[in-house]
């Protein structure tokens, strides 16, 4: 089966049940295969990323494979806007987040409940000095586990969306997103929207950011916020210590 979802945002679970994790979220717009059925969950595969969850099996719509595969080979079209509002044909508003996905509403065939979007949509491949611009657009959302919005956002769900409103595709966590991409020796080689990634003591990848100018590094933590980037890794000058230590910097465009 094939399903597309039609509310806002939804929580994306690592088992199928209310009190599991949320290891990522489903935004309005976004397309999936059902891989399993349980009860009232449904195990999915999002298109885009090809990441797997569990969601409620009363939070999304079902759609053809026809319709599927022609939202697969059609061009992503995203809200780019901090939040705005789709109308259906009894008016009704529903507040949809930066990112969303809008290409669906061009098909009557999915787009039954008449969704109409008049915001700022963007699509496409934008230059590389493009990714700063939009991180700033998350800055100071609320760190969130699995998140992916400016009302709570994880580190590698910032430098995704990032990416994806600029038309260059990342893998959902900072480990896959670590296996893109060419490696750079030295910060000195990095230029800005390149990314930094970030290990723990027992050298896994735990967390990534994006290069800013002048050593600047944005990434979500406890908010996300702007550090001090060195050999080291992120320095925080509020606590006066490094809080992140550096693994390695890839350059993905």
């Amino acid at each position: 089966m094939f399903a597309i979802c039609n509310l806002a945002i939804i929580p994306l679970r690592a088992e199928p049940s209310d009190r599991s994790e949320i290891v990522s979220q489903v935004l309005f717009g976004e397309h999936f295969e059902v891989i399993e059925n349980q009860k009232q969950w449904a195990k999915i595969k999002l298109q885009y990323d090809d990441y797997e969850g569990w969601v409620d099996s009363k939070q999304y719509q079902l759609i053809s494979e026809k319709s599927f595969k022609a939202l697969s080979n059609d061009a992503v079209i995203l809200n780019s806007d901090l939040v705005e509002y789709v109308t259906n044909a009894k008016n009704m508003l529903l507040p949809i987040p930066l990112g969303a996905s809008l290409s669906f509403l061009n098909h009557s065939e999915i787009n039954t409940e008449g969704f109409d979007f008049e915001g700022m949509k963007i699509s496409g491949v934008k230059l590389k000095e493009d990714l700063i611009t939009t991180a700033y657009m998350y800055l100071n959302a609320p760190y969130l586990w699995g998140g992916k919005t400016p009302f709570g956002i994880d580190c590698s769900g910032l430098t995704q969306m990032v990416y994806k409103l600029n038309g260059y595709k990342l893998l959902r966590d900072a480990s896959q997103q670590s296996t893109q991409g060419e490696a750079l020796s030295f910060i000195e080689e990095s230029e800005p929207g390149d990314l930094a990634f970030f290990d723990n003591e027992e050298g896994k990848i735990i967390h990534v950011g994006i290069i800013m100018e002048n050593n600047y590094i944005i990434h979500a933590s406890g908010k996300v916020r702007i550090d001090r980037l060195d050999h080291l890794g992120i320095y925080n000058a509020e606590q006066n210590r490094h809080t992140h230590r550096l693994r390695v910097i890839k350059k993905i465009i």
